[in-house]
Formats: structure tokens, C-alpha cells, sequence
């Protein structure tokens, strides 16, 4: 009888060692799990921080080069133009680096480009954007300077003979008239601008969505660890 009760002893003893093991590895699993869970979800909000920050700043240097460009910008009314007049008129120096504080100088053909506006019939000098009108406002095109001057004439020459050819042609005047160039592109248009501003907004969304996705997840885990102990 002792014998029996001894054994039945053991079993009992034995059963509980292995429900200690099989316990204590559950509770080890388990902790893992939260724990690389917890380190995912803090990469992923570190990750959407990232986004969101990145499209913040992108937003700043677009709003201040692009956008307030294109805001102060007057010359936005689109129009046909004819092109009148094509002329090579004078050479205008120019200097070239040529390496380490060294300037030489050279020279560059200026093209002047009359045009009509076919809405109102005014005649103006056509500049090809913004930039170029800040550089010259009687040029049509202001080349980078380099060394061989007849490589340059050629070019412009080209551009001559192709508005020749192409006499009409889309440009941007001032309605106005406070600003009497014509520009034949913008720089900084509405599709330029729309599509500048459409990739941070792209990010800043992905990035918000990555860190509401990741608390509403931790809400759902903490909600549903409140129910499973709620007792019944």
C-alpha cells in the first residue's frame, strides 16, 4: 500500500515538474514574442516619424523656391504668340572658369526674338523663362560660357532658325501689362508645382498611416488582453 502511494506520489511530483517546464517555456515564448513585436512596432513608428519629418522638410524648400516663385510670378496668362523677328544682333562678353582662379573671357551671339500676341496684338522681346530674363532681359537665351565661341554661335544660330521655322508658338504675358516681357516657358508652372508637391504628400501620408496603423494595433492588443481576463 505505501508502495502504491509512493508511486502514485512520484507521478504527481512528475506531472507538476513537467507542467512547470511546459509553463515556464510558454511564458519564455511569450515574452519573446512581445518583445520582437514591441521592437517592430517601434521601427515602424520610427519609420513613419522618418516619412513624416522628411515630407515636412521637403515641403519647406519646395514652398520656398517653387511656390513662391510661381505665386509671385505675373507673366502666367498662357496666349499664342507669332514670332516676328529673329535676329542675331551683337556679341556680349562673357567669362568661363578655367580652372582653379582662373577666368578667361569670351563672347556669346544675342538673340533677339520679337513676337505679337495673337489675343491683343502687342509686340514684345520673348525671353525662354524666367531665368533668362533675370540674366538679360533683351536676349532671348543666355548660353553657359565656355571657350569656343563658335560652338556657341552655332547653337544660337540653331535656336534662330527653329523659331523662324515654328513662327507660332504657346507663351506667357502679363494681362496687365505692368510687365511687358513675354516668357515662352515657365520655370515654375501649375502641373511643375502640383507635381512637386504630390510626392511629400504621398509621404507624409504613408508615414501618418505606418503610425496609426501601429497604435490601432496596440489598442487592439491591449482590448483584447482586458477581455481574456475579465472573468466570466
Amino acid at each position: 500500500m505505501f508502495f502504491v502511494k509512493g508511486v502514485k506520489t512520484a507521478r504527481v511530483t512528475q506531472q507538476r515538474v513537467i507542467y512547470k517546464t511546459l509553463w515556464g517555456n510558454e511564458l519564455k515564448d511569450k515574452k519573446r514574442t512581445e518583445t520582437a513585436l514591441k521592437a517592430g512596432e517601434d521601427r515602424a513608428i520610427l519609420l513613419g516619424l522618418g516619412m513624416v519629418f522628411s515630407s515636412v522638410m521637403m515641403y519647406f524648400v519646395i514652398c520656398i523656391t517653387m511656390v513662391r516663385a510661381y505665386a509671385e510670378s505675373v507673366l502666367t496668362d498662357e496666349t499664342t504668340c507669332t514670332v516676328l523677328n529673329s535676329t542675331l544682333t551683337k556679341d556680349i562678353n562673357c567669362s568661363y572658369n578655367c580652372g582653379s582662379d582662373c577666368w578667361r573671357s569670351s563672347k556669346y551671339p544675342c538673340l533677339q526674338v520679337y513676337v505679337s500676341l495673337n489675343a491683343t496684338g502687342r509686340i514684345g522681346l520673348l525671353s525662354h523663362n524666367e531665368e533668362m530674363l533675370d540674366v538679360s532681359s533683351e536676349c532671348f537665351y543666355v548660353p553657359k560660357c565656355q571657350k569656343d565661341h563658335t560652338a556657341l554661335h552655332v547653337m544660337i544660330q540653331n535656336i534662330s532658325e527653329h523659331l523662324r521655322i515654328h513662327q507660332q508658338v504657346t507663351c506667357y504675358h502679363d494681362s496687365s501689362e505692368h510687365q511687358g516681357s513675354i516668357l515662352l516657358n515657365r520655370l515654375y508652372g501649375s502641373s511643375t508645382v502640383f507635381h512637386s508637391l504630390f510626392w511629400p504628400s504621398c509621404m507624409l501620408s504613408g508615414g501618418t498611416l505606418i503610425i496609426l496603423m501601429v497604435k490601432l494595433t496596440q489598442y487592439l492588443s491591449i482590448l483584447c488582453e482586458q477581455i481574456g481576463k475579465t472573468p466570466k
